[in-house]
């Protein structure tokens, strides 16, 4: 009997973390864990040996970590930001997708992604009319609605969810707030992470006006979107955007850059589009906009949903166990 099993080991706070828990806890088929320690990100994980699972077994994985000696392997691909990395830091990942990853793909005739300008990039790089790529979208919880507490603050702020990596260009926003007095950051970020970014933002003068937010579940990060003026999601490369999705869920505006395809992609109309990912003045006039005018939009319906993502990520792999 063909057995489905899963490289569990992604659940977490971070986005790929949320997808693997949301999805794994709806997913129909039956499934075993596969029980791997250590990280599936390690170099050399992917040529680790596994358990007897089976010549007819198929593993799923809710992200990119490849396992070269798995029967056949059904990846969630959500973008292909590794590849677009400067230079030095690119070759390692090349060579793992070119490698491992390309491997698994074409070896399982299948890959799923999370949106159309993941699935396009996927297309592009794959460069293989035969393997399905299958786009299962991203979930929402239910926590994020309009009609619920919001945080109260003495002064309008907007608010950042993310981290501190390049493509995340947190460092306009707070180059931007230099230039927009009387309005404060409020920024999600790993706790790990904090001394990194207080020190950008002491760096561009506004080390007073912003508050280093972690360790908050979704109920009070719905509260800290519903009180803010909007949220800024500044990135110049996404697979999704599952902040911006969550805000405007709970009627919140985006602020995003007209370049990244997939924030656009789940914004729509919801927001404020900025022609330029890196001039401040620009973005400071935005946020001065959003805080004098606050806004809220009407929250997307039936598009974005956990348990329609985990049934087309279930049927796709109920195919596969019937290959």
């Amino acid at each position: 009997m063909t057995r489905l099993y899963v490289d569990d080991r992604y659940r977490g706070a971070h986005g790929i973390g949320r997808y693997a828990r949301e999805v794994l806890s709806r997913m129909r088929p039956e499934w075993q864990p596969l029980g791997l320690d250590g990280s599936p990100h390690r170099p050399l994980d992917a040529f680790r040996r596994l358990p007897d699972l089976g010549r007819d077994a198929v593993v799923y994985s809710p992200g990119y970590g490849a396992l070269v000696r798995a029967p056949r392997q059904v990846l969630t691909i959500h973008d292909l930001i590794q590849l677009r990395m400067p230079w030095p830091g690119r070759a390692k990942f090349a060579a793992y997708y070119a490698g491992p990853v390309r491997h698994a793909v074409r070896k399982a005739g299948v890959v799923l992604t999370v949106s159309e300008t993941s699935a396009r990039d996927i297309r592009a790089w794959l460069r293989d009319d035969t393997v399905r790529i299958v786009n299962a979208g991203n979930g929402c919880s239910a926590a994020f609605h309009p009609d619920g507490p919001a945080d109260r603050a003495a002064a309008p702020y907007v608010v950042f969810v993310g981290n501190v990596r390049a493509h995340k260009n947190l460092d306009v926003v707070l180059r931007a707030l230099a230039q927009a007095p009387g309005i404060r950051l409020r920024a999600v970020i790993p706790q790990s992470k904090e001394p990194i970014a207080a020190a950008r933002a002491a760096a561009a003068g506004v080390g007073d006006r912003v508050e280093w937010i972690h360790g908050i579940d979704d109920d009070r990060l719905a509260a800290l979107y519903r009180g803010a003026a909007s949220t800024v999601m500044p990135s110049t490369d996404e697979g999704f955007g599952l902040p911006a999705l969550e805000s405007i869920a709970c009627g919140v505006p985006v602020l995003y850059w007209s370049g990244c395809r997939a924030v656009a992609e789940v914004v729509g109309e919801r927001g404020w589009v900025l022609d330029s990912s890196q001039d401040a003045a620009e973005w400071a006039a935005a946020l001065t906009a959003a805080a004098a005018s606050p806004r809220r939009v009407a929250p997307p319906v039936g598009a974005h949903d956990w348990a329609r993502t985990a049934a087309v990520v279930s049927d796709t792999l109920q195919l596969a166990l019937r290959a």
